[in-house]
């Protein structure tokens, strides 16, 4: 049920009636460029914060445009909350010798000795490790962790084997792990969403379902859960997905899709990986066919109070006119969104960036600024010419309706 306008008001007049609230304010830093250190292309990108409060913002550097060709994963580290950056480091590197996904041999342009990694997605533990899941090929998965706040990995180790379990439910020729950040639930369990694909639809990546893996020690072993977001006739190709845990323990899964209805997909578990309810389209929540992220917006200061952060590039309208169901809309209008009720309903929306915008992925600094990374610069309608990082307070996101110096 949504809230009526007279409810927001009153959620918004509520908390900004006990305490001045901050300036508001905006600021964009350029974090990769297309054609930097010989990289067509930056993409898939992605930001945690770490219970130091480092900032780590990671994505894929690659030589070509192709999702299949030589992609390397590259991070850079803040330790001023997003305003200045570490140099760019190469993080990613499985040793020996490695095979082209076979489902790859069959695209034009592919090279057999490219190699690609791929679908990188970071997870910040309480305890201060953060958490390293990435993809080879699109059908071999590794885990590895930094103890040092992202300054140096451990040895990369295959966990492939927990999809597996997934074969007798969808038997798939290409995995893909997030991409953005996987999330620490309360009792400590790490989950991690992924899509899988039978790479039968005549392209590699369709059709497509969507669900989680999840460790209970710490990343040490890894499991598949049940699929939580199948591919019906009218649910079309489920794939990249993000995760949130409710304030009642609960998980809630957000699935990119090309179905008709052009709204994004929502289904919550008891666990985060079993019993997930009936997905259902989220009317509020456009979807031009994209990547998006969410983020539980908390700090010390909001204890009592509930924010989630959503945000897309919010448009369903194409240039050339050719808006036809279920097909791809362009890429612009970078839109974050709050909702004070977990999600039910969605009371600001505004956009970061109105012109194009692709792929994005949000964070929450120590003292609640709020960093969405994402893809801009028009360069096609597949990815954009830069990533960029747009760092900004509540106070400027709802015009000064809310504030984390009121409770």
């Amino acid at each position: 049920m949504r809230l009526s306008s007279r409810c927001v008001l009153a959620v918004v007049c509520l908390v900004s009636a006990s305490a001045p609230a901050a300036e508001p304010f905006l600021e964009k830093v350029d974090l990769f460029k297309a054609g930097d250190d010989g990289y067509a292309l930056y993409h898939i990108p992605g930001i945690v914060v770490t219970a130091k409060g480092t900032v780590l913002a990671w994505c894929e550097a690659r030589r070509v445009r192709s999702d299949w060709d030589m992609i390397d994963v590259l991070l850079r580290r803040s330790e001023d909350g997003g305003r200045t950056w570490s140099k760019a480091e190469k993080v990613v590197d499985v040793p020996g010798p490695k095979t082209k996904n076979p489902v790859a041999l069959r695209l034009k342009n592919v090279k057999p000795g490219d190699v690609t990694y791929n679908n990188p997605v970071l997870i910040a533990d309480r305890d201060g490790t953060v958490h390293f899941l990435f993809c080879l090929e699109y059908f071999r998965c590794f885990y590895m962790n930094s103890r040092d706040d992202g300054r140096t990995w451990s040895s990369p180790v295959e966990i492939t084997d927990a999809f597996e379990a997934f074969r007798k439910h969808y038997d798939w020729k290409v995995l893909a792990t997030g991409p953005d950040h996987g999330i620490q639930l309360t009792n400590g369990r790490l989950v991690v969403p992924v899509w899988l694909s039978t790479a039968t639809g005549g392209n590699a990546h369709r059709p497509s379902v969507s669900s989680t893996i999840y460790s209970d020690d710490q990343g040490k072993t890894w499991h598949a859960g049940e699929i939580a977001v199948p591919l019906t006739d009218e649910i079309i190709n489920p794939s990249e997905t993000l995760a949130i845990e409710l304030v009642d323990g609960r998980v809630m899964l957000n699935a990119r899709n090309e179905s008709k209805a052009h709204r994004r997909l929502v289904t919550i578990s008891p666990d985060g990986a079993t019993n997930w309810s009936t997905p259902v389209f989220d009317d509020a929540l456009i979807e031009p066919i994209c990547m998006g992220s969410l983020v539980r917006l908390s700090t010390e200061k909001t204890a009592g109070k509930n924010r989630i952060l959503f945000a897309n590039p919010a448009n369903l309208e194409r240039a050339d006119g050719k808006a036809d169901p279920g097909k791809s809309r362009d890429r612009r209008n970078m839109t974050v969104r709050v909702s004070y009720d977990e999600g039910k309903t969605w009371a600001v929306s505004k956009s970061v960036e109105p012109s194009w915008a692709a792929y994005s992925d949000l964070g929450v600094t120590k003292d609640g600024t709020i960093l969405c990374f994402y893809g801009t610069g028009a360069k096609s309608d597949f990815a954009g010419e830069k990533l960029t990082v747009a760092r900004f307070n509540l106070e400027w996101l709802t015009d000064g309706q809310d504030s984390l110096e009121t409770k």
